[in-house]
This record gives structure tokens, C-alpha cells and sequence, in this order.
């Protein structure tokens, strides 16, 4: 299930001391210098989601539930063999477990404290596509990879072998632009992120390296570079 809160960000208390200058329309005319001082988070303040989450999570942990060791927006309530799973990201929650009258408690317990809109099972979520059926649960990122082809110019492209045919006579081109590290980032991370769904690419934008593996270093050398287009 999924639940939006609405203006999450003004639930969350500043603990700090932020000023913000004063808006069109509403400068004193007498103390025109005065700035405002705020007690509330606001949206645009850098302070805002993290005084949001401090608020949720204290109220969640007030009603018994357990904050995820690793992952610290993931809450957690048992009830005998039952339990819940909450998730939180910024303003928008998931929520499931096998039982649903606590599924029912849970949207209970948050329209106690807060407004917010209940809009069932979930179906989409962060560009995840979740179908629910009676024979599993189903995850997809079509929409997503529709995005990704889109926003990095690769909507109209043939497909080709991976990894990269070894044939292919790939030379340097030294008249081009240097590639754009941020373009190029940007697509491994969506690459990264797809992986999700798509473990079958994973050997092609991700590296393992588990500290419980030894420190060996490994060098290689190819001592005919003859055949080498890329030397």
C-alpha cells in the first residue's frame, strides 16, 4: 500500500537557528532590514526533510515500531507472528504485510497525526512499476526504461551486441569532444538503478568488492599490443 502526506515539510521543527529575508509584500516598512526567523521547516530549506524525518520517525517509534539498522527509513512492527514493513522516502510511504487489518491500523495510526491521502495498493513507485496478482507480485521498469531512452537521446536507436563485439574496428577519434562526465555518470546511475529489475545488465555497470575479500593487488599485462585498436 502507499500513503502521501501532505506538506510533510511543515510538520518537521528547525532545531537550529534559520533566518530567511522577507518576501515581496511583506516587508514592515518600519524595520525594513528585519528578516523572519523560523520555527517551522519550510520547503526550499536544506534542513527541511531531515526535521520531517525526525518528526515521523519519533512517532513511529513511539507506537512500537523499529528502525532498520541499515536501512534507517525502513521501520519495522511485530504483533505475535505478524509484522509490517514501512518505508519511508521523503513525503511518500509504502507500506505491506501479510496482515492486512494491520495494514488498516497503520493508516489509522498516521491520519492520527497527519493529514494525508490513502491511494491503496501500490502500482507505481520511484519509476518501479509493481503488479499484484494472486500467483506473486510482479516488478517492471518499462516506463522507465522508456525515460532513460528518452532523456539520453536513445529513443530511435538500433540495438547492438553486449558486451561490444570484439570485431568491431573501434579506432581513437581524437577529433571529437571529450565526453561529459556528468552526462555519463548520470546514465550508469540510471543504469545502476534498473538493475532492480534487470540483474541480467548488471555485470555491465557494476563492480563487487566485499570487505570480507582479501587485499591482493592484481596486475595484468598484454605484451603484444600489434592487434590492439585501443592501445
Amino acid at each position: 500500500h502507499q500513503i502521501d502526506v501532505k506538506s510533510a515539510f511543515l510538520y518537521g521543527t528547525i532545531d537550529e537557528e534559520v533566518y530567511v529575508s522577507l518576501p515581496l509584500g511583506f516587508q514592515d516598512p518600519t524595520f525594513p532590514a528585519k528578516v523572519y526567523k523560523v520555527e517551522k521547516a519550510m520547503y526550499g530549506l536544506h534542513q527541511a526533510p531531515r526535521a520531517w524525518y525526525g518528526t515521523l520517525s519519533q512517532y513511529l517509534l513511539m507506537n512500537g515500531f523499529q528502525r532498520g539498522t541499515i536501512d534507517r527509513t525502513l521501520f519495522i512492527r511485530r504483533q505475535k507472528e505478524d509484522f509490517i514493513l514501512v518505508q519511508v522516502y521523503v513525503d511518500d510511504i509504502i507500506f505491506g504485510s501479510l496482515n492486512p487489518q494491520l495494514c488498516r491500523e497503520f493508516e489509522a495510526l498516521m491520519h492520527e497525526k497527519f493529514q494525508m491521502s490513502a491511494m491503496g495498493e501500490r502500482n507505481f513507485f520511484l519509476g518501479l512499476q509493481v503488479l499484484q496478482k494472486e500467483d506473486g507480485i510482479f516488478l517492471s521498469h518499462d516506463k522507465y526504461i522508456g525515460y532513460i531512452l528518452k532523456k539520453f537521446g536513445y529513443s530511435d536507436v538500433r540495438s547492438s551486441n553486449t558486451p561490444m563485439d570484439k570485431d568491431n574496428p573501434w579506432g581513437k577519434d581524437r577529433t571529437r569532444k571529450d565526453v561529459d562526465l556528468h552526462l555519463y555518470r548520470s546514465m550508469i546511475g540510471s543504469l545502476m538503478y534498473l538493475t532492480v529489475t534487470r540483474p541480467d545488465i548488471m555485470f555491465a555497470v557494476w563492480i563487487s568488492y566485499p570487505k570480507a575479500s582479501p587485499f591482493d593487488l592484481v596486475a595484468y599485462s598484454d605484451s603484444d599490443y600489434g592487434g590492439a585498436s585501443q592501445d
